[in-house]
């Protein structure tokens, strides 16, 4: 199914949807909504930080605090949305390829939502590159420089990529 018949009329996906484009599953499926969609342009994307997150287990005992790379990952899955969602990249998988610029200003933590602003700065061939802001309650928490390479999606079926049901 085309990404723009899995959109609301407000450009929003559900879970399934997402479940559609990622190939990532629990424990490492880490956006829960994309809240806007403009395939190509950008998108905004929330993971609702819960202390029921395996990672809080050893980090940090008694003061639970999201590991960056964490972050790091929710913000990419959003931007591998986005870069997914082109019409041009159907049958893809989306690779972090690198990261450039990216700062850690505030501590995400249990009970948190972090809302993920992607915008695409480049898009061409094989190779995308996007600009993520996470925030939460409105204050920027992490942002920074995404790059990815695509390629063939090895699972890629009529049906999406393998494992959607699990």
């Amino acid at each position: 199914m085309a990404v723009e018949d899995q959109c609301d009329t407000s450009g929003r996906l559900d879970i399934e949807a997402i479940r559609s484009l990622l190939p990532h599953r629990y424990p490492f499926l880490l956006v829960d909504r994309i809240l806007e969609l403009e395939p190509g342009k950008r998108a905004v994307g929330l993971k609702n930080i819960t202390i029921n997150e395996e990672f809080f287990q050893g980090h940090f005992p008694g003061c639970a605090i999201t590991p960056a790379v964490i972050i790091i990952e929710a913000m990419a899955q959003v931007g591998g949305i986005l870069l997914l969602s082109m019409v041009e990249n159907r049958g893809k998988l989306a690779l972090f390829a690198g990261i450039d610029k990216t700062r850690f200003r505030q501590p995400v933590v249990p009970g948190d939502t972090l809302v993920t602003e992607v915008a695409m700065l480049d898009a061409r061939g094989f190779r995308g590159r996007i600009k993520a802001v996470g925030r939460v309650n409105g204050k920027v928490v992490a942002d920074g420089e995404m790059m990815f390479c695509l390629v063939d999606h090895p699972g890629q079926g009529a049906n999406g990529p393998e494992g959607t049901k699990g």
